[in-house]
């Protein structure tokens, strides 16, 4: 059974139009969970309206970190989720809350800071010894703090420095990129943010690129369909027509050519293999 509350819904969903040149599916609407970075980064206001109108299904977006977005997925209140942490979306699957994941895209994570930059974070080569440099120094660092892909990530990275970042210089926040990004201009510190979100704010920001490049930053994105198997009630035909437009030369080209001040904001990357042709509308009778 379906649990989201129209609370939620109205607090979370972005509701797009519908411009369907054909007729509606049976089942029309589609609940998919994805992260604040695919909304923050305008990315989904590019490729959904496209979507829709090709197959007339009406996605009701939920925007939240990864943990919380595959959360949705585990309790059937979504029908497909498009995250990035890909251990997890692994686990999903394996657990049987998933079909199977589709690689869709990638950008990768960077690290902003103040434009003075204390910590000289500018002066390392590798994510280890900037987080190491930033909390040697106990300059100001804005942790994402809610479960998504990005935190899952910051987490794993001051792991492998070997740091355990903790003080008053460090602060978990419980937002999106978007808002994180805002704190960060404020307080003057630094952050870790996918490159999407901060080409689509960075003229609104004081930050500044400190660090990127390192291997470590990959920041890879799957989409699943939530399992019909263990929810009869999802709309299966509705994610698996998502996905195979995300998936298709159509679709990985619309992601390809998203572009703010001439840069991309991903890169298509579905394998040749999965991709095919977009899936077309299922008609009623």
């Amino acid at each position: 059974m379906r649990k989201l509350t129209s609370a939620i819904l109205l607090s979370t969903c972005l509701i797009l139009p519908v411009f369907a040149d054909e007729q509606k599916p049976i089942n029309p609407i589609l609940k998919m969970a994805t992260t604040t970075s695919t909304q923050d980064s305008g990315l989904l206001n590019e490729l959904l309206p496209a979507f829709q109108k090709k197959t007339g299904y009406e996605v009701q977006v939920t925007a939240v970190g990864t943990g919380k977005a595959l959360k949705l997925g585990e309790n059937g209140d979504v029908d497909v989720v498009l995250v990035h942490a890909r251990a997890d979306e692994d686990k999903f699957v394996e657990a049987g809350f998933g079909d199977k994941r589709y690689s869709v895209m990638y950008n990768d994570f960077i690290f902003v800071g103040p434009e003075e930059d204390p910590a000289k974070v500018k002066d390392t080569k590798t994510t280890a010894d900037a987080l190491k440099q930033i909390a040697d120094t106990k300059s100001p660092f804005v942790s994402r703090g809610d479960d998504s892909g990005t935190h899952k990530m910051e987490k794993k990275l001051w792991e492998k420095a070997g740091v355990k970042p903790e003080g008053e210089w460090y602060r978990e926040a419980g937002q999106g990129m978007g808002e994180v990004l805002q704190m960060s201009g404020e307080l003057k510190a630094y952050t870790l943010t996918d490159r999407g979100t901060w080409l689509a704010t960075m003229d609104k920001s004081p930050l500044k690129i400190v660090l990127e490049g390192d291997k470590t930053l990959m920041n890879p994105y799957g989409i699943i369909a939530v399992s019909q198997k263990r929810y009869p009630d999802v709309n299966h035909a509705g994610a698996q027509a998502l996905i195979d437009w995300m998936i298709s030369p159509e679709g990985q080209q619309a992601i390809g050519n998203y572009k703010i001040n001439g840069q991309a904001l991903f890169t298509p990357s579905a394998d040749a293999a999965e991709a095919k042709p977009a899936t077309e509308p299922v008609k009623t009778n």
